[in-house]
């Protein structure tokens, strides 16, 4: 049995480093945008994304060794919400989105 607890425990330290990693990234990257492209973007304030990004990363931190607790899910998914839906809005409009202006959902024209 410690070889179970001791892949497990392995298994939940790195859950929680890849976890704390979307967090470092996420609060990194909305910091680097400009304040008028989140409303540019139809989102939330850049000063919004940054109080929840940073305590999502604060919480993430506190709870590297425990990730699948309630709380640590909890600031994961402000990450991944982050992530999947703001980021690529506002690269969109900040032009950075990879995609050129005559391009459809699943490629170009």
């Amino acid at each position: 049995m410690d070889v179970f607890s001791t892949v497990q425990g392995t298994l939940l330290l790195v859950l929680g480093v890849v976890a704390l990693a979307c967090e470092v990234f996420a609060l990194v990257d909305a910091l680097r945008h400009r304040p008028d492209a989140y409303t540019a973007a139809g989102k939330r304030t850049k000063t919004f994304w940054t109080i929840v990004l940073a305590v999502a990363l604060a919480v993430g931190i506190i709870t590297v060794f425990n990730v699948l607790g309630f709380v640590g899910i909890i600031a994961f998914v402000a990450a991944a919400v982050y992530l999947a839906d703001v980021r690529p809005a506002l690269r969109q409009v900040s032009g950075r989105g990879g995609r050129s202006s005559s391009s459809g959902p699943y490629g170009p024209w």
